[in-house]
């Protein structure tokens, strides 16, 4: 017959120890089971942890199950506390219970309520020495404790926009340097190089760009920390379409529009000097000050948030954005 394993908690968010409590049990059992509590006075979305522990917990003989349900909380809330969370659990979990794992002190009553014996699973946090709540408090310092398809939700995208020569390169890395980081690079350059040598451009060719530069910059993010630098994005490449097709593209707009959210973007305005790297398209002034127009327009469209970094001095530009990373961080 079959073991089964049962580890019962709010995951506010997952972290590092939950997965290792989750993977003890299915070491130690056939069938893993891991029950999302969640209700509705909490403040992350029950439904999300839920969907993020099936993520994290993804191979064969897990079992990822969710209840949201407003009943007490602890056994002084409630004269019931312990029948009612013995019939829930019973209602999500019909099968026999062998062992109940988990750090925390109440492991062992639970495993009584449900006829299982306890396996208390690192209760002094030496193994993975974290918690919801110390991540909650302070993210940084408990990065390394967050899993991968928790940490986009926690992330934020600085994106550096602006048109060319304005030093969106040089100043993303500068940003990121601070940060111990890389930022996610340009991918439409490296499109260009390959495919067009800045000739014959069509639609498809942008739809590409966006593309590419997002799945390059999701893997980049999945291996980042709290904060993330990134050298333009879709929003920059709408306007470059615009600016060498003639029109905007409706599937274009759906591709940034989807690409702003849980973004800050800094404005790089066309003050600085242009400066011909061998690549560029547009020296002259008003057609640079044109680009500078549309991305305004278009984050404020599109509902971005954003800054402008104006001024001609590199030094001042590099300090304003510097300040803007203080109060991002």
């Amino acid at each position: 017959m079959k073991t089964h394993g049962f580890l019962l908690g709010k995951f506010m968010p997952p972290h590092a120890g939950h997965l290792y409590c989750a993977e003890v049990g299915k070491a130690r059992c056939d069938v893993m089971t891991v029950l999302v509590c969640s209700h509705d006075a909490e403040p992350i979305d029950g439904h999300l942890r839920a969907k993020w522990m099936r993520e994290c917990l993804s191979w064969p003989g897990y079992r990822v199950l969710h209840m949201h349900r407003d009943i007490p909380q602890a056994p002084e809330d409630h004269h019931d506390f312990w029948p009612i969370w013995r019939a829930a659990i019973a209602e999500f979990h019909p099968e026999p219970i062998d062992w109940v794992f988990g750090s925390e002190g109440y492991v062992h009553r639970l495993a009584q309520e449900v006829d299982a014996r306890p396996f208390p699973v690192d209760p002094e946090r030496k193994v993975v020495p974290v918690s919801a709540t110390a991540i909650r408090e302070d993210l940084t310092s408990n990065w390394s404790h967050v899993p991968v398809p928790v940490r986009s939700h926690y992330q934020r995208r600085l994106v550096l926009v602006g048109a060319e020569s304005t030093g969106k390169t040089v100043l993303s890395q500068a940003l990121a340097a601070r940060l111990k980081s890389v930022p996610i690079p340009e991918y439409g350059r490296d499109y260009d190089a390959v495919f067009r040598h800045g000739q014959d451009w069509v639609a498809s060719d942008f739809e590409a760009i966006m593309a590419g530069h997002k799945a390059v910059a999701d893997t980049m993010a999945a291996r980042g920390g709290p904060i993330i630098v990134e050298d333009t994005d879709a929003l920059q490449t709408l306007v470059w379409a615009e600016a060498l097709l003639g029109k905007v593209h409706k599937p274009l707009v759906d591709w940034a529009r989807s690409a702003v959210e849980g973004k800050t973007y800094l404005l790089l305005d066309h003050a600085t000097p242009w400066e011909d790297d061998g690549t560029r398209h547009f020296p002259d002034p008003a057609r640079r000050a044109w680009f500078t127009v549309k991305l305004r327009s278009w984050l404020d469209d599109l509902g971005a948030e954003w800054k402008c970094i104006e001024g001609e001095d590199w030094a001042e530009r590099t300090a304003a954005a510097n300040v803007l990373l203080d109060a991002f961080s």
